[in-house]
């Protein structure tokens, strides 16, 4: 059994701490507790900070009773993805390579979050190196997905939307390089942001591939999500791919009016290939927010069938090139997965890599162009619903297997390759009550605007107050 007040979301949290219903040492306890008693089966985490996480609780709840209160997120927990350092803490990426690290400082990330007055319970399992899509793991063991623990949660963040899902905490952050916050989003029943690129830093987060990696929250609700990515964006001079540009705090909450809202859709491409359940909840989903005003046109987006393409051979080339020594060091030491990944990824031309690189600019330029007629575009975030665990092919319209991870991309890669920031909301369920998401992507720097959208959705829809059985994993 959970306690109520796990369910809660952190606006309302934050409410009741500071009424004094709540306090910060009896969140923290009622999460461990719940992680102590659910995590066994579910592995959504390699290492718990119990003791620290209640020392800060206990610090957190001092300053609260003295006045000292550092905002909607003081005395909230949370769970930060294993390839984001810690200082003092164990920060293993989901590796054997990196099993004893014990890094010195804070990622900036990391750093801001606790300037906000979050308290890190753990630290998340996840893919191997951040490589993959399953989260199904050698060294730490495969996470499962709370709906159907036989499930996987999708990865490669996969321990940070099981453990939001599982209600054993708040918030976790994930990383996102080819959709990896919003693929177990969609399978966890969570939201999940992928910023705009350069938005969040990257200072001291384990880098997949350089030149699409970035940092952002899952939660359960559009409005938790908004107020944890106002903590945590904005510029850094130590991450050389950081922006400068305005962070817009938390957009109105009121303003749930869609009217006006031009939603793009590419018809040849968005809901071709899917699991009939996927597209009906998110046709569902267009429904809905054209009943609160929105209008849908259909885009044609020239170059888009490329990017499942372009998108693997960035994400071969690049994690290959950080992990080169390693790689020729210890072998032995990477899984069979993930080792076979990087290999290939040597075998890539410079003219591979460099031609991918230029579909990029023109996917980008097709889309910004786009953008001129839409406000944003909605499509599912991947094709299928969640597979069973350990397994690598997929079947979704035609009866025949396929690779899971070209699978995986078909629309996260869009956002990925563009830089364009993109927001899973769950948008409904298969017959199995496994959960379907949909994907709501905007111009550079709309993250509010997208907030908007998925928080209007959720106003009118009840999707996400729905909740797993927790009777098979506690």
């Amino acid at each position: 059994m959970r306690a109520d007040f796990l369910d809660l979301g952190i606006a309302e949290t934050a409410r009741l701490l500071r009424k004094g219903e709540l306090s910060p040492v009896r969140i923290v306890e009622a999460a461990l507790e719940r992680i102590a008693a659910g995590d066994a089966v579910l592995r959504s985490f390699i290492t718990v900070f119990d003791e620290q996480a209640m020392a800060v609780a206990r610090a957190s709840e001092t300053m609260l009773r003295a006045g000292h209160d550092l905002g909607p997120l003081h005395g909230i927990p949370i769970a930060l993805k294993d390839n984001i350092a810690t200082a003092g803490g164990r920060t293993t990426a989901g590796s054997k390579v990196l099993a004893d690290w014990i890094p010195t400082e804070d990622a900036t990330i990391v750093r801001r979050l606790r300037r906000a007055g979050a308290i890190v319970l753990g630290k998340t399992n996840m893919h191997e190196f951040a490589w993959g899509g399953t989260s199904a793991n050698p060294h730490y063991g495969n996470v499962r997905n709370p709906w159907d623990p036989a499930r996987f949660p999708a990865g490669s963040s996969g321990g940070s939307a099981v453990a939001v899902a599982a209600r054993f905490c708040h918030c976790a952050i994930g990383t996102d390089t080819g959709g990896s916050i919003r693929l177990p989003s969609a399978v966890n029943g969570t939201v999940g942001i992928r910023p705009t690129y350069g938005r969040v830093s990257n200072h001291g987060i384990v880098p997949l591939a350089w030149s699409m990696d970035t940092a952002g929250p899952i939660t359960r609700t559009v409005e938790d999500c908004e107020l944890v990515f106002d903590a945590i964006a904005g510029f850094d001079p130590r991450d050389p791919a950081s922006v400068r540009h305005p962070v817009n705090r938390m957009s109105n909450k009121s303003d749930v009016d869609l009217r006006g809202l031009r939603v793009g859709i590419v018809p040849g491409y968005f809901f071709h290939h899917l699991q009939s359940a996927v597209e009906n909840a998110v046709r569902g989903a267009l429904d809905v927010l054209v009943s609160l005003g929105a209008t849908i046109e259909d885009v044609a987006i020239a170059s888009i069938e490329g990017n499942i393409s372009a998108q693997l051979t960035i994400e071969s080339a690049e994690p290959s090139t950080y992990h080169q020594r390693n790689l020729r060091e210890r072998p032995g030491d990477y899984g069979d997965d993930v080792r076979t990944l990087l290999e290939a990824g040597e075998m890539m031309l410079a003219t591979h890599y460099l031609q991918a690189q230029r579909y990029r600019a023109l996917l980008r330029a097709e889309f910004l162009e786009a953008f001129e007629r839409v406000d944003v575009f909605v499509c599912p975030t991947l094709p299928f619903t969640a597979t069973k665990v350990g397994e690598t092919r997929v079947v979704i319209d035609d009866g025949e297997p396929e690779d899971m991870l070209s699978a995986i991309m078909q629309f996260t890669g869009i956002a990925s390759l563009t830089g364009f920031p993109s927001l899973n909301v769950p948008c409904g369920f298969d017959g199995d009550g496994l959960p379907v998401g949909m994907q709501i992507i905007g111009r550079p720097f709309s993250e509010a605007h997208l907030f908007r959208v998925g928080r209007a959705f959720q106003q009118a829809t009840s999707h996400h107050e729905r909740s797993p059985d927790e009777t098979p994993w506690t």
